[in-house]
């Protein structure tokens, strides 16, 4: 007799509702390659190749030798650090923040999680632009959240109008808006007019701001961006070391709160994660120095060489409606001609991505990540390699392509 040992135990529905991150999958592909000897060039992540500033790498040897203690430190980070993001505050955008509204987080993932968390129960509908990063919806829809897509397509400048707002609200009352500049995977910006009628539209509307500044200070107009702080305390700002200062894998991010919900999110955080990675913490206080803003700074320079670059082969790729690329290391464009001129050989975006990883070792990113509806025609390329890098993978999909 066979007993059947089959658990009845099921994934739920909740996880279910989380998609894959694709680009992940294709990252995997280019390690393989590598591993296989074959040179790779990673356009599909954004992963700044510099790593962090030399100060934060001193600094983080120091802590480990140092006597420093790296035992749990306060859920919402060492007191150092927060008067340090604080003194960032004040000298990019004149803000004055007290600590207290400053939760230092692992990585801007966990201030996703602790601010959603924080402020959305279940059903509650928050407003995401299409295209936009993937991450908030799966979050999003993990908690439960009804989640409303606004079509920011090329028409509204790739980012939320107070038009397509009023749209949304007017089927049902809108809890929050997530608002990214610049934005992934577009790069574009929000302007301070626009983004104060944006957050003008919320206030009078009850609808909560959360802006996502991870990609600030890498920026092609002249300005680090406008943060949200700047318009409405009662905004919620999440930004990270991730990016400017090339810090992913410390995991390190921080949330600047409403003093309204510091008392939840601490409640929140103290139970989700107890606090973020000591180590990185007292390390990132030296993010803050000359030194890390000018070697930061000159990623940024090598960033627009990348743009530049891509810029001057967009009609030789055959990219259509690439979104204006303000900031980020990102650019995006449809392919819609690419796939059409393929005879059949190219159904979706993800099929031509493939073709270019294999032929050339140059790893795109598909639209899937981004955008349900249009992202099967569109590609997203990260310069987040760098100036040089980008070029040669340039040279080597065009002479695939020629």
């Amino acid at each position: 007799m066979t007993i059947d040992h089959t658990p009845s135990l099921h994934v739920s529905e909740r996880a279910g509702r989380v998609r894959p991150f694709a680009a992940m999958n294709i990252v995997a592909k280019v390690q393989q390659m590598q591993r296989e000897g074959r040179d790779a060039i990673a356009m599909c992540l954004g992963e700044p190749t510099q790593g962090a500033p030399s100060p934060v790498k001193r600094r983080a040897a120091e802590a480990l030798s140092d006597g420093t203690n790296l035992g749990y430190s306060a859920i919402f980070g060492i007191p150092d650090l927060r008067e340090a993001i604080a003194g960032h505050y004040q000298d990019w955008y004149g803000v004055d923040i007290p600590i207290e509204r400053i939760q230092v987080t692992t990585g801007s993932s966990g201030a996703f999680q602790t601010v959603f968390l924080t402020c959305f129960d279940v059903g509650d509908r928050v407003a995401v632009a299409r295209p936009g990063y993937g991450a908030y919806k799966n979050i999003l829809a993990a908690l439960g959240a009804d989640i409303v897509e606004l079509d920011c397509g090329a028409d509204h400048g790739y980012q939320p109008t107070v038009d397509l707002l009023e749209q949304a609200h007017a089927e049902a009352p809108l809890a929050g808006l997530m608002l990214a500049s610049p934005a992934n995977p577009t790069g574009t910006m929000i302007g301070a007019d626009h983004l104060g009628e944006l957050i003008s539209w919320c206030r009078d509307h009850d609808v909560q701001v959360i802006s996502d500044e991870i990609y600030h200070g890498i920026s092609y107009i002249g300005t680090p961006g406008e943060t949200a702080l700047a318009h409405d305390d009662e905004a919620i700002v999440i930004s990270s070391f991730s990016k400017y200062w090339a810090m992913t894998g410390w995991r390190l991010g921080w949330a600047i709160l409403p003093e309204r919900l510091v008392t939840a999110a601490t409640n929140v955080t103290g139970n989700l994660a107890l606090c973020a990675p000591v180590p990185a913490q007292y390390a990132a206080l030296a993010a803050f120095d000359p030194e890390s803003y000018a070697e930061c700074e000159a990623a940024v320079a090598s960033f627009a060489r990348a743009r530049d670059h891509v810029l001057a082969a967009t009609d030789d790729l055959g990219f259509t409606d690439m979104a204006p690329p303000d900031g980020a290391f990102y650019m995006y464009a449809r392919i819609d001609d690419i796939l059409a001129r393929s005879d059949g050989r190219f159904a979706t975006a993800t099929d031509w991505c493939e073709d270019i990883l294999q032929a050339t070792g140059v790893a795109f990113a598909p639209g899937d990540d981004f955008d349900s509806v249009d992202g099967w025609r569109s590609v997203r390329l990260s310069l987040a390699v760098g100036a040089d890098r980008t070029a040669e993978a340039l040279d080597r999909v065009l002479d695939h392509l020629s």
